[in-house]
Formats: C-alpha cells, structure tokens, sequence
C-alpha cells in the first residue's frame, strides 16, 4: 500500500515516524509520492499546548480532503490522551496508543544530512502544568551499546551530524544503571568525520562536568538548548520545576566560560497561573540579562488533569499572555542578531543541506555551523550532505 505520514511537534515525534515508516518499507509498502494519492495515512501528534491539538485537528482535516480514499490513523501524544475525543471525528478511521511500558528505538533521516538519534522517552517529573509524562509514561531508555548500534548505523547510512532526543535525555540511563554523562563519552568514542548535537537537556541534569566534556570533546558541536520555562524563582515553584534561576545563570556562565562561541537556547514559557505582573517583571528583567543566543517562547494554556488547575492562583487573561509572548519574541530577536554579528567574519566549519530554495538571487541552500549559525550559499549540489570550512 501507499502511505503517507504526517509529523506534528517535536523532533522525538519525528524519529519515531521515520521509524514506523521505514517499519513500513520493510513490509513491503511504499511511501506516497508527492501529489500521489494514499492508502493510508497516518498522523503523529502533538499536545503539548492547546494551540498543537488545534494543529492536529487541522492536520487531520487536511490529510482527509487530500487523500479522500485513504484511511486514517492517528497516533502520538495526543492520541494518548484524548483517544475518544479523536475517535469522534469522521476522518479518523483508528486511534492507536502505543505502550507506555516499552522503549522504541527510533532515528530519522529524511532528506536532510541530519539524523535525530532516539536515547530516551518519559519523564518522572510531573511539572504542575504538563500533560507530557500522562501522555509518554515514565522515564526510561535502551542500553548504550544499544545506542551506539544505531549511532553507528545512521553514520554508516551517511549521516554527517546526530542530534540526541528525548522527552528529558538528562534522564538518560535510569532505567539501565548508566549515565547520559557516560552514554556521551561512548559517543564521542565512534571514529569518523561527524559532529553530535544535545536537545534539549534540564539544568539540573547539564552538569558542569557534562559542560566541560563537550567543550574538549572530538565530535559534540557547542550548541545547548535548555528550558528554563521562568526567571522568576517563586513561579519556578508553582510549576514544579527542579532548579532555582540561579542555577540556570550559573550553568550559562559555565558554558561561556569554556566555550564562549556556543549556541544557547532557552524555552520560556508566559501566562502561567501565578505569575504576578511584579513575577513577570521580574521574569523579563532576569531574561535581559541572561547571555543566550535565542529564547524559544510558549504562551502557557490549560490542560486538563494538570495539578496547576488545583491550585488558587491569578489566572493570567489570555491577551495579557499574548502580550508577555510578544515582548519575549522581541528580546530573543534581539539576542540572536547580536549573536549573529558577533561571529560576522569568523571562520568556521558549516554543514550543507539538500533543500534548494529560490531567492531573487537564484537558486540557494542552507547550512549550520558547529555553533547553529544559519548560513546561505548558491545551491551546488556536489556541496550536499558535505563539510566545508566558510568565513561567515
């Protein structure tokens, strides 16, 4: 049969469909070309806010009108959680929940020269305002012979950089008696012309020591993206969160202490229960002054089951969490164009993909340097899937 997936929110999300497609393959079916219609199609979702479940409707409406004859599944995290209320809509022909119980080895490479290595799924940590652990059950991880197997192959299939996920990768190794400090110096063991990039990683599970390894490493790329959700300490506590803003200072400081090029990420989130117009002015004021690279900003909504819904707190009108929203995007843009031109005219080592896009230029493609910087040349495509030494 032909078949065709659709992949919504996370990298993890999308390793797992790779995985179920090459599954898939295997079988002997075929993946759906472009405009050809399916047999089946398959929808991996999200759930993280309110906002993805909408996308994951409106990703099932579209498959259907596309592909008429096709029969539905759904999966993912908000099949998991909301399989009835996805049964109930016409397109959808089965719900599949997968077991919480079992790890599911997972990598992806599609077009891209990027793989993303599956090394963990779950999370013990129930925050106040997460649906996440209900939905993915509790952290757990394969051995890392295991991961290194498919490590291994992925490089072996061609893969030039591997990029390690998870729903909480710090985690790594408690379900197997080892560390994820440990599973990085296997990795890093591996010969080869490559590089490793870490997802995102808990600040207080990024330990100095796993800092400093990536700083001296052989193939992990300085690039760090960690969640710090709030900067202001009284709402990290109604949400749960298992580090102070303190700590997350200390940790970005470390990271600019031994490698002062690296890429920082931040999640951030606004609008949670609790958070005072003094909290969010104090949360914003801690921002500004954090040395990052780029904050990733989520509007807080409610999801059911949450202990947060329990509690007595100010509830935040949702135009005010838009406005806190825009106010953060403007001060992430603002951190990555400074970002950007303190590297203008380095040198450094980019990575070319295989997309080609048209520009008033002509025909371009994209790249990454070790430190996430995005980079554009004229498309040649001998170049794809190949390292090159660039002056940014």
């Amino acid at each position: 049969m032909k078949i065709r997936i659709v992949t919504l929110g996370c990298k993890l999300n999308f390793a797992e469909s790779s995985a179920l497609m090459n599954t898939l393959i295997c079988r002997g079916h075929e993946r759906a070309k472009a405009g050809e219609a399916a047999d089946i199609c398959i929808v991996n979702t999200c759930t993280v806010t309110d906002t993805a479940d909408h996308k994951d409707r409106q990703a099932i409406h579209r498959i259907k009108r596309e592909n008429p004859g096709a029969r539905v599944i759904v999966t993912g995290c908000y099949a998991a959680l909301k399989p009835a209320e996805i049964a109930d809509m016409l397109e959808v022909d089965h719900v599949v929940v997968k077991p919480m119980d079992a790890f599911r080895h997972a990598y992806s490479r599609d077009d891209r020269t990027r793989c993303f290595l599956k090394v963990q799924d779950g999370c013990n940590y129930f925050c106040t305002y997460c649906t996440i652990p209900m939905a993915r059950g509790r952290s757990r991880n394969p051995q890392i012979s295991e991961v290194i197997t498919r490590a291994r192959k992925a490089l072996q299939e061609g893969a030039k950089e591997l990029i390690l996920t998870g729903v909480n990768i710090g985690d790594f190794g408690r379900s197997t008696g080892e560390t994820f400090y440990d599973l990085l110096r296997e990795l890093d063991n591996i010969d080869g012309d490559f590089r490793i990039r870490i997802s995102s990683c808990e600040p207080n599970l990024l330990s100095d020591e796993i800092i400093d390894f990536v700083a001296h490493s052989r193939h992990f790329a300085p690039h760090f993206h960690i969640p710090l959700q709030s900067g202001s300490n009284e709402v990290l506590k109604i949400m749960h969160r298992r580090y102070t803003r303190e700590l997350f200072r200390e940790r970005v400081e470390h990271i600019r202490r031994v490698m002062p090029q690296a890429f920082i990420g931040v999640d951030c989130m606004v609008g949670v229960r609790g958070e005072t117009m003094e909290r969010w002015e104090d949360y914003l004021n801690f921002v500004r002054t954090l040395d990052v690279s780029q904050l990733h900003v989520f509007t807080y909504s409610e999801r059911a089951n949450t202990r947060m819904l329990e509690m007595d707190l100010e509830v935040i009108p949702m135009r005010e969490r838009e406005r806190r929203s825009k106010i953060l995007h403007s001060v992430s843009n603002e951190k990555l164009q400074a970002f950007y031109a303190a590297h203008r005219g380095e040198k450094a080592r980019v990575l070319w993909e295989s997309k080609r896009v048209s520009t008033s230029e002509g025909a371009q493609m994209y790249g990454f340097t070790e430190n996430y910087i995005k980079v554009s040349r004229p498309y040649d495509k001998a170049r794809i899937n190949t390292f090159e030494d660039i002056v940014i």
